[in-house]
């Protein structure tokens, strides 16, 4: 590992160590798509496209059949669904859309509650004291219930929400349009990744083949003797 990958990832390991949690940022992607695209109709579709056929008509019974056993299943039987569902679960990826195009991803594990998310980004943005909140969209819906835990809010194994500055609660917010959302040093975070500065160092393990024994080497075949011929199968000489 050269010099570089060893400050980013000490770097990484200091923030991480500092919030809590692994985190890393980068910027939006969707910003590099040019503004002169076409936009696309929503009268593109042929009229018999809207044509009730055999197979929507199946797939409405199956869904209702589908329906109608999970109504029929017991409550022990569903909770211990859900409970092998979340067992499942490992972690939670939640990544944090900022105003001004940064993307800021932490992992959290899904007991965690959605106060963490908060406390969280309350330590990284640059004006910690300013009001702000975080959404999910479609439909914009404000995240307010802080005690559910990640996994119970549908945030795991991931999710992505929006954050926003609250201007209903000072005219301050206004000034913050221009400047950035995040400190300095987690800005300088852009770009790192944990898969890209700590590679796999150790050597793979050799691949054991199970060898077969040569023709010369092989044991000769054991012949069993004869059974003995009954009597009455016997040749009169």
């Amino acid at each position: 590992m050269d010099a570089d990958a060893e400050k980013a990832k000490a770097k990484l390991a200091a923030v991480a160590e500092e919030l809590g949690h692994e985190i890393r940022v980068f910027t939006n992607p969707a910003s590099a798509q040019t503004s002169n695209e076409a936009p696309v109709s929503a009268n593109e579709e042929p009229d018999s496209f809207y044509d009730f056929t055999a197979e929507d008509y199946y797939r409405m019974v199956s869904d209702k059949l589908g329906a109608q056993t999970q109504v029929l299943k017991t409550r022990k039987i569903r909770e211990a669904e859900a409970a092998a569902r979340r067992a499942k679960i490992s972690k939670a990826l939640i990544r944090v859309c900022f105003p001004d195009n940064y993307i800021l991803e932490a992992k959290f594990q899904p007991s965690e509650n959605i106060q963490s998310l908060f406390d969280l980004v309350q330590k990284v943005v640059a004006r910690p004291d300013l009001p702000f909140y975080l959404y999910t969209t479609p439909p914009k819906e404000r995240i307010k219930d802080m005690s559910k835990d990640l996994y119970s809010a549908g945030f795991a194994p991931g999710a992505i929400v929006y954050f926003s500055y609250d201007r209903t609660k000072g005219s301050e917010v206004d000034s913050t349009n221009t400047g950035p959302c995040l400190r300095e040093d987690i800005l300088s975070l852009n770009g790192l990744d944990y898969e890209r500065v700590d590679p796999v160092c150790s050597k793979p393990e050799p691949v054991v083949t199970e060898t077969l024994p040569s023709a010369s080497e092989s044991r000769p075949i054991e012949k069993k003797p004869p059974k003995s011929i009954p009597s009455w199968l016997r040749t009169r000489r």
